[in-house]
């Protein structure tokens, strides 16, 4: 399932989507983890020192590759300089998968070990000199969105995506790319306030939205959540000392995480994983064909010097169970693996 984390700035976004892929690893199961917000704090909250965090590949700097990589031998893609983030993928294209080997992953994520359980991370980076004053956030983004299209996810498969505060992420159509976004708002009007515009403007969009309830502390603070967001509300999450230890740079095991926070967490992933019933490809498919011939119309076209509505292979549909040509057929380790910071020993037992 490919999952959202959003919400207002300071909402604990992204500490809320680095304990749901902990979970998930503690699991076992096969996690992909995308820190798209250009404030990278992802790879921080998942135990990585200030320096190891500073050094994940940047996504955006390995575009030409993601390009050429997934061009394959699509005959409607003249060449990768011609693709942009939302070009779809179509027959010949190469796919990525969840847990298979290829040269994006080998170039572009890094293993994280959680408590000896692996997940790959991967992270758009963050702006660099040649950007300040004239690039914008989105244009970091856009390799997220072209991996995201040409993504074949399947059940019990997880791509976990850290996304931009606020509703930013509807100046693109990435927000279109999940099968459920947990939007995470605090108990005040300015912690709902992104909830609504996220439901307006993903209304149309047939946008599986659940709302987690951060920083409660009490009934009083659930009942507002309940009246301001209504059977959107999931499930809400108070306080944590091991996540305060976590922040310290100093967590515990995470099987120690208090049990109720530990229940909130299944309660997301109950929520993914009745979300793949739902799953519709036709309508995905569709929607980023839509996307690409907008933003094909936009400003495409005139960027690259062609008529990429071309690109667009009718009758193709996106789905599990396809073909991969020319898959890369390189062995597991070839990524570097990066362990976190070493944990604090766990407490002895007390003697009751």
């Amino acid at each position: 399932m490919k999952i959202a984390f959003v919400g207002k700035g300071g909402s604990g976004k992204t500490t809320l989507s680095s304990l749901f892929i902990r979970h998930l690893a503690a699991n076992e199961a096969p996690v992909v983890a995308v820190d798209a917000d250009i404030n990278q704090h992802l790879g921080a909250a998942l135990g990585l020192a200030e320096d190891e965090a500073a050094a994940l590949p940047a996504l955006g700097a390995h575009l030409p590759l993601i390009k050429e990589y997934l061009r394959g031998s699509n005959p409607r893609i003249a060449s990768a300089d011609t693709m942009i983030k939302t070009t779809p993928p179509g027959r010949g294209s190469r796919l990525l998968r969840v847990t298979e080997d290829n040269p994006v992953y080998e170039a572009c994520a890094r293993t994280v070990l959680l408590d000896g359980e692996p997940v790959r991370l991967m992270a758009t980076g963050p702006f660099t000199e040649a950007d300040l004053g004239v690039a914008c956030y989105h244009s970091k983004v856009g390799a997220v969105e072209l991996c995201l299209n040409h993504l074949v996810d399947g059940p019990d498969e997880y791509v976990v995506v850290d996304m931009t505060a606020g509703s930013d992420s509807f100046a693109s159509g990435m927000f279109t790319r999940f099968d459920v976004t947990f939007l995470v708002a605090e108990p005040t009007r300015k912690g709902v306030s992104v909830y609504r515009q996220y439901k307006e403007y993903a209304r149309d969009f047939g946008v599986a939205l659940k709302v987690v309830g951060n920083k409660v502390q009490g009934p009083e603070d659930i009942e507002f959540l309940q009246d301001e967001v209504g059977e959107d509300l999931l499930v809400t999450v108070g306080h944590s000392d091991w996540v305060r230890a976590m922040e310290k740079g100093r967590p515990a095991s995470f099987e120690l995480l208090e049990a109720t926070n530990r229940f909130a967490l299944q309660s997301l992933q109950d929520a993914a994983d009745d979300s793949y019933a739902h799953r519709d490809w036709g309508r995905y498919t569709e929607q980023m064909v839509n996307f690409h011939l907008k933003n094909a119309q936009s400003w495409g076209n005139a960027k690259t010097g062609a008529d990429l509505a071309e690109q667009v292979d009718p009758g193709f549909v996106l789905r599990e169970g396809l073909e991969a040509p020319g898959a890369f057929d390189g062995g597991a380790g070839s990524e570097e693996v990066v362990s976190p910071r070493p944990q604090s020993p766990r407490p002895a037992p007390q003697p009751a």
